[in-house]
């Protein structure tokens, strides 16, 4: 499997985790046209993430932020399709057992 395959993958994945109006928000990002609007708000996210000790900014945009970068930027499209399947299996884990009372 290539880098984009498992980039695409990685995105319909973490779809499933966030809520509805979050992923067509991803989707839209993710087409092609929007590239122009893409960069600079993936920049903007790893920028956010990296001053995340400031209030309203969090260490959560950083990866959100290179996983929008990652369509764009080759060398990027497998590690952060590897590290974004990995987390939302993680957090869907935790989800379960803590739903369960555990």
């Amino acid at each position: 499997m290539d880098g984009k395959q498992e980039l695409r993958r990685a995105f319909k994945r973490f779809e499933q985790e966030v809520p509805p109006w979050f992923g067509g928000a991803l989707r839209w990002l993710r087409h092609p046209r929007s590239r122009g609007i893409r960069l600079p708000v993936g920049a903007l996210f790893v920028l956010g993430g990296v001053f995340s000790i400031l209030p309203g900014l969090g260490i959560w945009m950083l990866p959100l932020g290179l996983l929008l970068l990652a369509g764009d930027v080759p060398i990027l499209r497998r590690p952060v399709a590897r590290f974004t399947i990995r987390s939302a299996a993680l957090w869907a884990g935790l989800r379960r057992r803590f739903r369960r009372g555990e």
